[in-house]
């Protein structure tokens, strides 16, 4: 007897300090259990202005190199990226796009993602999931993921994010301090501070979100949201 071919999700991300990755790993072992297969396309940044800042964590130099993103994130630019073949073509029933804040919106390799004509013409059709990984800021980003899916002709069936912990100082002096070390610290200028990136709830939090899109398709979300 044929059997019947098994579902397949695409995780389309761009991930430094590989916390986006791990969302996608939690949010893996949920389809993979309902029976789905998957595939994992991660977006390079290859733009010659900026890919040496990338090239190694911990960064060299993490207060110049966070504050040259600014002007170019504040213009919504893109840039130069490599996007793999997954991301390119093929039949998927579902594709989640997960995409990290920087400086208040979405994170410049996705933003080139979304606005690529290869984006265009490979989304449209598709059923989109948006997941957001950030210290503090999600909804511009959230919101930016959204509008570009759907102008490239996807249906955006699901959406979430995940925040780190500490309110507005120390989360920011927590990352800072990630960034250059590639540790979690107890204090960072004199300052108390929580461990940075997505913790252990938010992971479970991913897997109840692909639970949520593997058991209860949620249909699109209105165009507002």
């Amino acid at each position: 007897m044929d059997t019947a071919p098994k579902p397949h999700v695409l995780f389309v991300y761009y991930t430094f300090t590989k916390q986006a990755l791990k969302i996608t790993e939690a949010m893996e072992s949920v389809f993979h259990a309902q029976g789905w297969e998957s595939t994992r396309a991660s977006i390079e940044f290859v733009d010659a202005r900026y890919k040496d800042r990338f090239k190694v964590f911990p960064l060299e130099h993490r207060y110049l190199d966070i504050i040259r993103l600014l002007p170019a994130q504040l213009r919504r630019a893109t840039g130069e990226i490599r996007i793999p073949t997954e991301a390119k073509q093929g039949d998927y029933d579902l594709i989640v796009i997960g995409s990290p804040t920087w400086w208040l919106t979405t994170c410049m390799p996705i933003r080139s993602y979304l606005e690529s004509d290869e984006a265009k013409s490979f989304l449209d059709g598709k059923s989109v999931a948006a997941f957001v990984v950030c210290r503090r800021y999600w909804k511009n980003n959230l919101k930016t993921v959204k509008r570009l899916s759907r102008s490239n002709g996807a249906n955006v069936v699901g959406e979430t994010h995940f925040k780190y912990l500490g309110g507005q100082i120390r989360s920011l002096l927590s990352l800072i301090s990630y960034l250059g070390t590639g540790e979690y610290a107890k204090r960072y200028m004199g300052v108390n501070i929580p461990p940075t990136n997505v913790q252990p709830d938010g992971e479970a939090a991913a897997r109840g979100f692909a639970t949520q899109l593997v058991r209860e398709p949620v249909g699109e979300v209105p165009q507002g949201v």
